[in-house]
């Protein structure tokens, strides 16, 4: 095994979700800014990065939140909170600047590649992901379905898939935070105990845009860890074909 990968390994097998933060400890806020900024190279479906990061940083806003967060250890006690928000409904402005960003590379439309490129996100992700009349696009996406039944196609496409298929994209850019946190020497707790209504108010976010999780960071407590670690055993969970 690789250096990396042993070091790596150590990252992993350290992050735990801690609970309770050590609030008389120093704390270095860039590193919450570095590993939002690793976080943003994360894998994302079409790179269409349909993500936001809320930093809540004052004493008064960390007071807010661990109200919203229903006053919970992890929440009280951070020094720092990162809200990750899926933004499906901002698709549009990340389709535009993503086709802006490939006519600099791929100036030539015609050029095979281009063809394709241009095609798939002039053409497809358009029909993905506008939901603004939802039992329209329903009713394309079946039909769509229909055209191609007889070979693997994509089926998941209809209106309530598109939340979900942006909600894995922040999913992975959490993780990667969470790690980061933990390889710059602090330790993090993902909360999905939350008011997620009085948070969107909070953040005055639009009624499209939904909370995946907020994560609390801080240097951990021996009593945040409130357990062994417990995972039901490989053979349960990893298959071979």
């Amino acid at each position: 095994m690789s250096t990396k990968a042993n070091t790596f390994d150590q990252i992993v097998e350290e992050r735990r979700s801690i609970r309770k933060f050590d609030t008389k400890a120093a704390f270095d806020h860039d590193a919450v800014k570095r590993s939002i900024d690793r976080a943003i190279l994360s894998a994302n479906s079409s790179n269409m990065q349909l993500w936001e990061f809320y930093r809540v940083k004052s004493e008064k806003a960390r007071a807010d939140m661990s109200t919203i967060c229903l006053g919970q250890n992890a929440a009280r006690t951070a020094n720092e909170m990162v809200v990750f928000v899926a933004r499906p409904d901002l698709w549009k402005d990340r389709q535009e600047k993503l086709v802006n960003y490939f006519l600099t590379v791929m100036p030539d439309k015609t050029a095979r590649k281009a063809k394709m490129t241009y095609s798939y996100y002039e053409q497809w992700i358009p029909q993905l992901y506008n939901v603004s009349i939802p039992w329209f696009h329903d009713m394309k996406m079946k039909a769509l379905i229909l055209k191609n039944k007889s070979k693997p196609f994509m089926r998941d496409i209809m209106t309530r898939d598109v939340p979900i298929i942006t909600h894995k994209s922040v999913a992975l850019a959490a993780q990667t935070f969470m790690l980061s946190i933990k390889a710059e020497g602090y330790d993090s707790c993902p909360m999905e105990g939350h008011d997620s209504v009085r948070l969107k108010k909070y953040l005055n976010l639009p009624d499209a845009a939904e909370i995946s999780m907020v994560i609390g960071v801080g240097k951990g407590l021996p009593e945040g860890i409130y357990g062994d670690r417990f995972r039901i055993p490989n053979e349960d969970v990893i298959f071979e074909l």
